[in-house]
């Protein structure tokens, strides 16, 4: 089969067997696409996807390593070659996979910023209810900070998944996986407010019934949207830390942790496949719990 129709078989399988989200499947796409131009367009090799062979996608992991491209952006791309080559073998294409022996780079994984639990207070401060968004912002943030929810699943949180009588929402993560992440009395008052005022307010688009959170013109917020919200309401708080939306997230997991959570509760209601990638938290920890020694402990500034 050729390139052109790989892409299409693959793009399939993506969206229908893995149920990726429109850009986890876009970002999967890319890779293929890169190692296409590289094997056709550098190398200028005749050679069906099926039949290329580990050495071609060393050269090729190689060849993108040397235009200068980031060791986590290596990580993504070689994870990328991989799922590929594993849908060859899926569907009798391959029956070895010349993927399974490339390096991934060792990656110093950074520790996120985030927002102590005041600078959250005054942040949420800045929000002007008298403002027709204004409610809805609130009880968004709210939310955000609360469930620690990616940005996609806040802007496509339904009123169908709202359990308020047990304190719990039902979200949709990445792969069309579904958890339940318990909400705060906070977030859930203010959600009231927001959906017994203002949002009856908007003249509600067919089709968006459902979704919780929506713009003036009675469509879903975009992810773009949210990130523009917290990015003035920072500037207006005079907070300087660069923040997005994925900080209320980081601040979420951050104060349970520090406040004694147990990691494995905190890795279901982030919905994390694997528990290496909470275990940052516990990294943060450890910093915020060095930084309060170094700042009050009567020893740490003799010598």
């Amino acid at each position: 089969m050729n390139w052109n129709n790989q892409i299409t078989d693959y793009k399939s399988y993506l969206k229908l067997e893995k149920g990726l989200s429109e850009n986890s499947v876009e970002a999967y796409l890319n890779d293929f696409i890169k190692l296409q131009e590289y094997i056709l367009g550098i190398r200028k090799l005749s050679i069906l996807p099926e039949h290329l062979q580990q050495q071609h996608l060393q050269d090729f992991v190689i060849y993108m390593a040397e235009l200068g491209i980031s060791k986590t952006t290596q990580a993504r791309l070689i994870s990328g070659i991989r799922s590929f080559f594993k849908y060859l073998i899926m569907n009798d294409y391959i029956k070895d996979n010349p993927a399974s022996m490339l390096e991934t780079p060792r990656i110093t994984r950074k520790i996120p910023e985030i927002l102590s639990v005041e600078e959250i207070d005054l942040l949420l401060e800045q929000i002007d209810l008298s403002k027709p968004e204004g409610h809805r912002n609130l009880a968004m943030l709210e939310t955000l900070y609360s469930c620690g929810l990616r940005v996609s699943e806040l802007t496509e949180l339904k009123i169908s998944n709202l359990f308020f009588d047990e304190s719990f929402i039902r979200v949709r993560g990445k792969g069309d996986k579904q958890r339940l992440v318990p909400i705060s009395q906070k977030a859930i008052k203010e959600i009231s407010v927001y959906f017994n005022n203002n949002r009856n307010q908007i003249d509600i688009q067919p089709g968006f019934e459902d979704f919780l959170f929506l713009n003036r013109r009675g469509k879903t917020l975009s992810r773009n949207m949210v990130f523009i919200i917290i990015k003035e309401l920072a500037i207006a708080a005079g907070i300087t830390k660069n923040i997005s939306p994925h900080t209320f997230r980081h601040s979420f997991a951050t104060h349970l942790v520090e406040g004694g959570a147990d990691l494995r509760a905190v890795q279901e209601m982030l919905g994390h496949e694997s528990i290496t990638t909470t275990e940052i938290y516990t990294h943060i920890d450890q910093s915020y719990l060095r930084e309060t020694i170094m700042n009050h402990h009567p020893r740490a500034f003799k010598e």
